[in-house]
């Protein structure tokens, strides 16, 4: 969105903000934070702090799976904006464009797996700045341990359950409050 755009939210009340003596228009954080998510658009993380709300990016690709865990997320009462998506190149686009806290990564995707997105996100140049919890169906000892070079902290088999999913998800926005 263009600063012409914003300006024009603030001009016709949309956007609550106000001008300054040299007619410059600026907006508090907690009302651009109010107001994005109003018209669900993603907050950045810079913003996120401002309402303690951390981002949360789940890449699953059987939406019936994928609809369990976000009805199971909703209820888990954790200060979470989750954004879904059910392939590894939209992945990449909404990693890049939210900059979630945490990111929950199915192991195989129909387009890339989690090694190769993390590959991906981990090219020369780029930071990852998101802790990922892979959840898979089973994944090979050495598959394992190439995701935990990555980065990789927990690995969670569905078959255990998508509370035990919620649990490390969880305990992953502990570890990053703590940090």
């Amino acid at each position: 969105m263009s600063p012409a755009t914003v300006a024009n939210w603030i001009d016709q009340g949309h956007l609550k903000g106000h001008r300054t003596p040299t007619g410059r228009r600026r907006v508090e954080a907690g009302d651009l934070v109010d107001f994005l998510k109003a018209h669900e658009m993603a907050v950045p993380s810079e913003l996120r702090s401002e309402d303690g709300t951390e981002m949360v990016v789940v890449v699953e690709d059987d939406v019936g799976y994928l609809e369990a865990l976000l009805r199971t997320l909703e209820r888990a009462d954790l200060d979470i904006e989750v954004v879904e998506t059910t392939n590894g190149v939209d992945a990449l686009l909404e990693i890049g464009r939210v900059r979630p806290t945490v990111i929950l990564l199915d192991y195989t995707l129909p387009d890339l797996n989690a090694r190769q997105i993390l590959e991906r996100l981990l090219e020369p140049g780029r930071k990852l700045d998101a802790e990922v919890i892979v959840v898979t169906g089973g994944v090979r000892d050495d598959e394992a341990a190439s995701l935990r070079k990555l980065g990789v902290k927990v690995i969670v088999n569905k078959a255990d359950g998508i509370t035990t999913v919620v649990e490390a998800l969880r305990e992953a926005l502990q570890r990053r409050k703590a940090a």
